[in-house]
């Protein structure tokens, strides 16, 4: 099974970068999104997301049994898991926020509700909690694959998502200014 989300997660990654630019280029108003091809790539995210939220609580409640069972939690010790599954449920209700934010078809147009201060914050608040999430479960997610001696692979990996996460979160700056005027 965790070879399995391992999977499911690179396909994540990819998705999201192309989420990101995509994104990103629409709110420059420089792309005219809503096409065919975005909406489906938007909808196989969200699916894919949905299978990595339901692994993921199935492999964090076996996980927590274990270590009932074995008498130690070792909560210092594991901090990394800690703040996977943190930034995780952050994700669940900001990645929720921004479907309802940016999501709501009418025939072949797109509408979009007012992106206010509110709307930015919670935007950026996404961006960063993906930084968060990606940048802890990197070496794991290569350990999973099998590519566990690629350590360059893994800066490379983050150096691209570190720059699709600054990318966007310009682009939602971008996107408050042009609603503002």
């Amino acid at each position: 099974m965790r070879r399995v989300n391992a999977i499911i997660s690179a396909l994540i990654m990819l998705l999201f970068i192309l989420h990101g630019i995509y994104g990103v280029l629409q709110m420059a108003g420089l792309y005219a999104g809503g096409t065919f091809v975005s909406t489906m790539l938007a909808h196989l995210l969200l699916t894919l997301l949905g299978l990595h939220v339901m692994i993921g609580t199935i492999l964090t409640v076996r996980s927590i049994k274990n270590a009932r069972r074995a008498g130690v939690l070792y909560i210092k010790e594991n901090k990394r898991f800690i703040t996977v599954r943190l930034s995780g449920f952050a994700l669940m209700f900001l990645i929720c926020a921004h479907v309802v934010q940016f999501m709501g078809a009418e025939g072949d147009s797109y509408r979009l509700r007012l992106f206010d201060t509110k709307s930015l914050i919670l935007s950026l608040i996404l961006v960063l909690a993906i930084a968060v999430h990606v940048i802890c479960n990197v070496n794991p997610l290569l350990i999973s694959l099998g590519l566990k001696r690629l350590r360059p692979f893994a800066t490379d990996i983050l150096l691209v998502l570190s720059v699709i996460c600054l990318f966007s979160g310009i682009g939602f700056i971008i996107y408050f200014i042009r609603w503002l005027f």
